[in-house]
This record gives C-alpha cells, structure tokens and sequence, in this order.
C-alpha cells in the first residue's frame, strides 16, 4: 500500500492531493509514546469551500450520471481493496488512535464490510406506487440530497466512515468527510483507496482541520444538504444550530451511557466477556461502551468477583504491542479519565479491581489503568457522565422495576444489554429500556453492519447502518401524474 508520508498530509479535493490553503498544519500525535506522528493539513473555510464545489460539480458530472448499480460495483471495489490493504489500515488505525493492532484489523474488516453492504443495497432502495384518485398514478422515488458532510471522530475512524460515507455514496451523494484532527490518517488512506477504484472525482473530497475552523465551516455551509456527526453533545448541538440556518437535516450520535442488566437467572458464563469487553474495547473510549453494569442483588458478589479476576488478568501496552488494551487518545483525555478517578476516591466508593500496565511503558504515552467500581449508585456522577475511557460502575439492583428506573435514569438513551434467562420478561425489558438498540443475552452482535444504530434523548436522533441509513441519505419525492 502507498500510504501516506509521515512527514505531512494534505487535504484531498476534487481527485488531486494538494497543500491546505492555509498552508498551516497540525501536529498529530502517537497515543502510545506522545511523539510526533505527522503533520496533518490545517483545513480552512477556503478548503471547505473547493470541497463542497468540486461535490457539487461531481454531482452535475460523471458521479451523477451513474446508476445505481454502478454506484454500487464501485463500493464493491473500494470494499477489496480495502481487504487487500487491511493490514497497513490496521496499523495505521493502531498508531493514529492508540488501540491494539487486532483492533484496527477488526476496523479494517468492518470498513469493507459496510461497504460491501452498501454496495450490493445501492440499486436495491425502492419507491413504491401509491393508490390515489381515479384518472392518476402517484409514486415516490429515493434520491439523494446533494452533498453531504461527515464530520468522524477520532475513536472509530474506518468503521464511522463506513456507516454514513458508505451509505450517503450508495444513495448518489457526494460526500465532504472531515476527520477528527486528533486521528486522521485512515480517513486519508481511504480516499486513495476511493481514488484507485476508480470512484470519480469530486465524489469524496476530506478536509482535515480542527472542529472549530474546518467542521465549523462544513456544518454551516449553504452548500451542504445534509449533515452526519458522530461526537459530543455539546458540539452536536453547535452543529444543528449552525445547520438549522440553512434547514439541512443532521443525522446525530452523541454518545452514551450503556447499561448492562443482569438478573439473578442469567448465564453468567456467557455473560461475563461481554460485561468487561464491552467496557473496556478501545480503552473505553466508545459511545456504546457498556459502562454501567447493572446487577441484580443475589448475584451482585459472585458478578463483581469475576469481573474484578478478568479485570486483574488483563495489560495494558503500546497499540502495536497488541495487549489487551491501548493508550488513550491524548493528554487531555488522560486527565479527564483520571479527574474521575479521583472523584472515586474522593467518594469513597470500592475500587473493586484495576488493570496491569505493562512493564516499561512509553514515558509519553496517555496511558491509564482500566478501573472496575463496585457498589455504585445509580445517581453517582461516574453512573451518570460519560467518562469516554476504561471506568465501569457495577451498580446493584432489586427487582425489574428498579433495573429498567436505573438503567433509564440518564440523559442518555443509545444501547442497552439484558441478561436473563426469562423470555417473557426480556421482551418486557426490550420494550421499556430507553434506548436506540437493545441486545438480549448478547452486546453489539459483532458490530451489527446490518443493524440500525442511533440514540434518543442526549444520543442523538437519525439512524445509522443497515438500510434505515440509505433512507435517512435520502429524500423522497412524490410523483402524481393525471392522465385521464
């Protein structure tokens, strides 16, 4: 793979590489040992500016002009090269963000996954005849809004990309992607990745910057029709004032605070890699982590005993060591994991286990020791805040009724797990959480390419991944022609 030099990167507009506008760069550092990594393009409103005109003018070309199928061959392709390139993208993802290399393989495979979805479902979105007056035939068709922005965070680069640049090209737009200047460099391989499919000019176009300048300029822009955000709430909610001046639809994921229930009939075999996993996965820095876990009181001992054994077995290393976990992505993050730690203490809440790090760890790395607190109660800020790093909250419970009050009772709503052995009361339990994806004796079924994805309350609203994704990429048209 021809990746991308070390020593800088540029933004990538209308098909050709070129220099920021600016001609100022950011630095971009190694998670694991605080060095320099690269220097990444200070994108600007100006940058912003030729993006959104050479999406337009893909639009009005050569990418507006394919159907539907071959939209779709052309994701196919971009989905085995990506495959083929899997190993240096998962390097690069283990670098730029700091998780372990079988993580960023995992990402990697995810990517081509979501693109391989989305390129067999591109000619497969269908509108539908309408029975209408006599004398008329009314039907509606799908299509796409125009240029979209993508504004990626930094935790999950490839896979975000995937889910809402993946659908928003299979529906014909064409898309302006904005990295997050902390991790960008996947989000800048793949569009060499696009180029080399053959995708036409113009119809992916990524402006590295910072969120205040370059995704400040995305999500305000006029010409920009539609908008997808995945990060914090307090930016997705300067991203729906800022697209609400030109009536452009946002889709938003703003993060959560997961719980796990576990009753006293659960199969705590099963359950268990899932309850610190899910915690613990990218150093916790996952707006899905499961980092509430509810236990009801019978098992509550013999669940944190275990958890806390699985919790001392696990190291903590360099991303390219590929231990069980990674640094965090910066120092400011370290800080704020760490601020709550101290909140733990200050509380004196039961630090029931942490994790090893490794011997001889980088001076410089943003390394933290994934915690595990037990006895938690429900309205406790660690139970109530989204830490976004390797903190669990065991909280304990008596009865159904207290495990759905707990489990809804944040101002987050995005996934929930349940653990029992009782149907009747695991669908009670799917109707009543207050969530955007409930799992039943699972969590995350294995990323769920094919699953529909998105909160309620302060997650967020619109829906991501599975076809929900495609009609949320585009607008519907009603046709009524009278012929009588």
């Amino acid at each position: 793979m021809n990746t991308i030099p070390f020593d800088t990167t540029p933004v990538f507009i209308a098909g050709q590489w070129r220099a920021g506008a600016s001609g100022e760069t950011l630095p971009l550092l190694n998670p694991s040992d605080g060095t320099l990594l690269a220097q990444i393009a200070r994108g600007t409103a100006a940058d912003v500016d030729a993006a959104v005109a050479a999406a337009q003018a893909a639009l009005d070309g050569d990418w507006g002009r394919l159907t539907a199928a071959e939209r779709g061959r052309l994701l196919l392709k971009m989905s085995a090269l990506v495959l083929e390139q899997a190993d240096e993208l998962a390097r690069l993802e283990a670098l730029d963000v700091g998780k372990p290399l079988k993580q960023g393989r995992a990402d990697a495979v995810a990517l081509a996954r979501y693109l391989e979805f989305y390129g067999g479902a591109a000619d497969k979105v269908h509108g539908e005849t309408i029975p209408f007056a006599n004398g008329y035939t009314a039907f509606t068709l799908r299509e796409p809004h125009g240029v979209t922005g993508h504004i990626v965070p930094w935790n999950y680069p490839m896979q975000i990309i995937g889910r809402s640049v993946g659908a928003a090209l299979a529906m014909g737009n064409a898309c302006v992607l904005k990295p997050a200047e902390e991790a960008c460099l996947t989000a800048l391989a793949f569009a060499r990745i696009a180029a080399a499919a053959g995708l036409p000019a113009g119809a992916l176009n990524v402006v590295p910057g910072l969120g205040e300048e370059a995704g400040a300029a995305l999500s305000s822009h006029p010409g920009v029709r539609h908008l997808s955000f995945t990060g914090s709430v307090a930016v997705g909610a300067l991203i729906q004032a800022a697209a609400a001046k030109n009536a452009v639809p946002v889709t938003l994921e703003l993060g959560g605070k997961s719980p796990q229930v576990v009753f006293a009939d659960a199969d705590l075999d099963a359950a268990l890699p899932f309850l610190v996993n899910a915690g613990i996965q990218n150093a916790g820095q996952t707006c899905s982590a499961a980092s509430r876990i509810l236990v009801e009181r019978p098992v509550f001992d013999a669940v944190v005993a275990r958890m806390a054994e699985r919790y001392r077995g696990l190291q903590v290393g360099p991303a390219l060591d590929d231990r069980d976990i990674g640094p965090v992505i910066s120092a400011r993050q370290r800080e704020v994991v760490e601020g709550y730690l101290d909140v733990v203490r200050d509380s004196g809440l039961t630090v029931a286990a942490q994790a090893m790090l490794a011997p001889g760890l980088p001076a410089g790395g943003f390394y933290v020791r994934p915690t595990l607190v037990a006895g938690v109660p429900g309205s406790h800020r660690i139970a109530q805040e989204e830490i976004f790093g390797p903190v669990q909250a065991v909280i304990p419970f008596d009865g159904e009724a207290e495990g759905i009050a707990i489990a809804n009772g944040t101002a987050f709503g995005l996934v929930a797990g349940v653990w029992t052995r009782d149907g009747s009361r695991a669908l009670r339990m799917a109707r009543k959480l207050q969530c955007g994806q409930v799992f039943i004796n699972n969590y995350g079924a294995g990323g769920g390419i094919e699953l529909p994805f998105g909160g309620v309350k302060h997650s967020g609203y619109g829906r991501e991944k599975g076809f929900e994704a495609l009609y949320g990429f585009s607008t519907l048209k009603t046709v009524a022609i009278k012929h009588d």
